[in-house]
Formats: structure tokens, C-alpha cells, sequence
């Protein structure tokens, strides 16, 4: 019964309708495997009483014969930095431990509206700032893969064809780092919405939503194997997404196959009045054939994304994926983005200025964490701010009151958005010179022991692993993570695929191709 977790969303809809599979035995079984998985720490919030119920719902629906759409009786995970009515919304912080919000987040809302089932709200870097989940008030969140849960190793085509998938033949007893992971250790499962991304690699969910503001959807799903989608900004609403930067934020998609992440990318993506941010061009569902021709793309390959930083790994599967894609056709260019150098430093002013203009708003009075004590109102500020925020909130909301002091406005601020809009530029003019599609790293490198990660100051982490994902936020482009192979020590290696403008269709198309080819391996837990 446990292999039905492994299951694309398709997969299982089309068991629901056809009533070989109870929505609500299927609820339990995700809430059991939450429970079973409690090490991994990928969820803050388990909505136990409402899954249930809400499947309760759906199946009752069938039994009355009404008509079911894709997404009835799915059991669905949220980023805990989307409000959620009568269900606490932390953002991972101790300033809103205890914070429940008054409304559903659009994507929240249109979700559950379709039938899905919340199962529960996953874990986060606080606020969202982060690279790897371990800087969460609720603990750090560790990766499925390799985290001391056993586990067998199925092919993914062979999920879409029956439940007895073939086990693949495939060693899971690597050797690398072992000596530290005996120990207690763990490998980070990326961030800042790991806990999304381990939700639905381990089983936990059928796809999960997270938000993207410099790679925090793609980051993880590439460290924990899965699909991870940020569409163009604008096409989802940020409609009760608590803000980290305005500009940059997008909700994520991450589900195990393609076609999963464009069955909710159907749902949520259009117009809403909530949010203005929103495009009002209306938006067309597609679904990808399995039968794809890619002979007619012209994939680039931007030349900067090759830092020395860059594991020879991760170089080594980015090179063999561009030479199967031209061997079937495409054709493979090299192109030149030149301001990806200045990337990350745009990319770090324009947020901790977004950050200190946003979280002006947590002062203990209207809401969230209060400190205790009788002082003056400046005081009770500082103190709740201090006892609420952890180190690296704090480091940001510094940051960015410097960049936005006057005399610093036109020489960070201003000089980081027209710089923004030279990356900007990059990436049209690429486009515009007959580029369909651009082929990248996600990470430097495969997922790494959290007592590895520790040893870099978290400033510096962002800078580095931040490096080839948010350009596309300063650009507002659709990419989408797509694992590929496993690395020497067994653990995912992503590729991404970056396109233009509301394109999504055409690259999941592509995406869809190269998932066919890599035919990369799914977890089932043996719990």
C-alpha cells in the first residue's frame, strides 16, 4: 500500500475516480508517513483534523457519483510562509510562533477549493532566508536521502505503468561521508523551502508549494531530487505569501514528475484581484504528450555560469545533458550573460532593502511575539525584535536600513536596480537572438553534511549557492529544476531549465524531455 505514495498525482487521481483507492485511507497513509518521517523535521504544523476531514468531503462526493476533478482527494503540503485560516502561519520564526492568520493565501484557497487536501504546513528558513532549512525557530530540516531511512530506489517510468515497480539494481550503501553520518550528522536539504521538498520526496505529499525569491523552490527540490518550478513572475498570486522581497517573490511548485507540477501550475496560475501583481492576459492550460520532438529548440549555455566554485560533478552532468540534447537534435549554443557577475551583490542589496522596509511591521504590538516587561515604547521595540528575530533576520533588516539611509540611497539602492535591469537585459537580449531555452547548474554542488555547512558564515552561503538561480528572480523568468543523475555518493544532481517570459509550456515540454531520458529515481521509504 506505501508504494501508492510514490505515485504521480495522475496516477493516483485516476485510482481515485475509479474507486480502487479511498481518499481518505489514502489521507491516513500520508499522515503516517508524516509520522514515521518525524526525524527529517520537514513539517512545522501537521492539519490532521482537517485532512481528514477534508477527505471525509471528497469521498463522500464519490460515493454520490459526482463528478471529480484532477486535484480531489490529493493530499497537498504548504510552505508555513502562506496564511492559512484557523491554522497557525510561523514563517519559521519565533515572532510569529503563535501567529494564526485570518485568511487562506490565494494559491491556499484555489487549492483546497479543487479538492486538494492540506495536510500540513512544512518547514522553512526563518522568513524565508536561507539555503538549506537549518536556520528554522522549529529546527533545522534534514534530506531523505541518506538521513539513516531505508529506502529502495525505483525508476520513475516505471511508476506511470503499475505499482510493482522494479527495484533498481543500485548500491544505497555509499561509503562517502559515512564516518560523519553514523555520528548523527545529516546532508541539508536545501533551502529555503526544504521542508517542502522533503515533504514530497519522502512520500509525505503528492506536491507541495514553496515560494522562490532567489532559488529557495528550485535549491531544494534539486538537493532532494524532486521537480521544482518558479513560473514567471506575476502568473501565480502572492495573495497571502508574507512577503520577503515584493519584487523578487513568487510562489514554487515541487512535485515528483513534470507533468504533476504542470497539473498545479493549471490551477493556481491567472489573475487575481487580491494581488495587483498579478498579470491580467489570460492564461491557456496545457498537458505535455509524451511523444516530444526537441529537434527544433535552441538550447544556450551561458559561458558565466561556469565558476570555479562549481563541483567537477556538477560540471561533468551539466555537459552531459547539453550533449544529449544535441544528440537528439536541438541545437546547443553557447551564449555570454555578462552582468551574472554582479548578480549576487543586486541581488543582496535590493533584498535586505525590501527586507527592512517589510519587517518594520513586526513590533510585538499588532501582532506576533511580545517581549515581557514595562518599558518605553522604543525599548519594547528593540526587545521584541531582538527575543523574535534569529542572527540572520536581524543581519538583513541592518543591511538594508544602511542601503536605504540617504546618503547610501543613489549608491546601493539605485545602483542595484539599474544593475537589475542590465541582468535584465542579458537574458531579453539571449532571447531575442533565437535562444528558446537556457540550460544551468541549480547548486554548485551535490547536497553536503549539515556539519560541513555549519563551517560557512550563512551571508556567504547565500552568495555562493545562491549563484546560477537568483538571476532569474531579478529577470522575473520561469526555470524549473530537473534532477538528473545520482553523484558518486549517491546523492541528486539538478539541472535547470530557464525561459522566457509566461513560456512555461514550452519549457516543461522540454523538461518533461529530459526527465524521459534521465529516467532518475524515486524514493520508497521502507517504513
Amino acid at each position: 500500500m506505501s508504494s501508492i505514495l510514490t505515485l504521480p498525482i495522475t496516477k493516483v487521481s485516476q485510482l481515485i475516480k475509479n474507486k480502487i483507492l479511498n481518499v481518505t485511507d489514502l489521507c491516513s497513509l500520508c499522515l503516517e508517513r508524516i509520522n514515521k518521517i518525524k526525524n527529517l523535521n520537514a513539517f512545522i504544523t501537521v492539519t490532521k483534523n482537517i485532512a481528514l476531514e477534508q477527505s471525509a468531503y471528497v469521498q463522500e462526493r464519490i460515493n454520490e457519483e459526482v463528478s471529480l476533478g484532477i486535484l480531489d482527494g490529493i493530499p497537498i503540503a504548504f510552505k508555513d510562509n502562506f496564511s492559512t485560516k484557523n491554522v497557525r502561519t510561523t514563517c519559521g520564526s519565533k515572532m510569529l510562533s503563535n501567529y494564526v492568520a485570518p485568511y487562506d493565501a490565494t494559491v491556499v484557497e484555489v487549492l483546497c477549493n479543487k479538492g486538494a487536501v492540506m495536510v500540513g504546513k512544512t518547514n522553512l528558513d526563518e522568513f524565508a532566508m536561507g539555503s538549506a532549512t537549518v536556520d528554522s525557530y522549529f529546527g533545522p530540516a534534514r534530506n531523505p536521502w541518506r538521513s539513516g531511512l531505508k529506502y529502495k530506489l525505483r525508476k520513475r517510468s516505471e511508476l506511470l505503468q503499475d505499482n510493482n515497480s522494479t527495484i533498481l539494481n543500485h548500491d544505497c550503501n555509499f561509503q562517502a561521508n559515512q564516518e560523519a553520518l553514523d555520528n548523527g550528522d545529516y546532508f541539508v536539504a536545501g533551502g529555503s523551502s526544504g521542508g517542502s521538498a522533503i515533504a514530497v520526496a519522502s512520500g509525505a505529499c503528492f506536491g507541495a508549494i514553496g515560494s522562490d525569491t532567489g532559488g529557495s523552490t528550485r535549491h531544494p527540490a534539486a538537493f532532494c531530487g524532486v521537480i521544482g518550478l518558479k513560473p514567471t513572475y506575476g502568473l501565480i498570486s502572492r495573495n497571502g505569501l508574507i512577503p520577503l522581497c515584493n519584487s523578487l517573490d513568487v510562489p514554487g511548485i515541487l512535485t515528483r514528475t513534470v507533468d504533476d507540477a504542470v497539473v498545479l501550475l493549471n490551477h493556481l496560475a491567472g489573475h487575481d484581484s487580491k494581488d495587483s501583481t498579478t498579470v491580467t492576459q489570460p492564461f491557456s492550460s496545457f498537458t505535455i504528450p509524451n511523444d516530444i520532438e526537441i529537434c527544433n529548440l535552441r538550447i544556450g549555455i551561458p559561458k558565466e555560469y561556469e565558476c570555479p566554485s562549481m563541483s567537477p560533478e556538477v560540471t561533468d552532468v551539466w555537459r552531459r545533458i547539453a550533449d544529449t540534447l544535441e544528440k537528439a537534435g536541438a541545437k546547443v549554443i553557447s551564449v555570454s550573460l555578462p552582468h551574472t557577475k554582479y548578480s549576487i551583490m543586486c541581488y543582496s542589496v535590493l533584498c535586505c532593502s525590501d527586507v527592512a522596509s517589510n519587517f518594520a511591521r513586526y513590533d510585538g504590538i499588532r501582532y506576533g511575539h511580545r517581549a515581557a516587561g514595562e518599558t518605553t515604547t522604543e525599548h519594547h521595540y528593540a526587545v521584541t525584535r531582538r527575543e523574535g528575530f534569529g542572527d540572520v533576520v536581524r543581519e538583513r533588516i541592518l543591511a538594508g536600513n544602511y542601503f536605504l539611509l540617504k546618503r547610501n540611497y543613489e549608491k546601493y539602492f539605485l545602483q542595484a536596480a539599474k544593475v537589475r535591469r542590465l541582468i535584465s537585459n542579458d537574458f531579453e537580449s539571449v532571447f531575442n537572438n533565437g535562444i528558446d531555452l537556457l540550460l544551468t547548474p541549480v547548486t554548485l554542488s551535490e547536497p553536503v553534511p549539515y556539519s560541513k555547512w555549519i563551517l560557512t558564515d550563512n551571508r556567504e552561503h547565500n552568495a555562493i549557492d545562491d549563484f546560477c538561480t537568483q538571476p532569474v528572480n531579478l529577470a522575473g523568468l520561469p526555470a524549473v529544476s530537473i534532477p538528473c543523475l545520482l553523484s558518486q555518493s549517491g546523492l541528486p544532481l539538478s539541472l535547470q531549465l530557464i525561459g522566457k517570459p509566461f513560456q512555461e509550456k514550452q519549457m516543461l515540454t522540454a523538461a518533461k524531455w529530459l526527465e524521459q531520458q534521465m529516467d532518475f529515481p524515486v524514493l520508497d521509504l521502507e517504513c
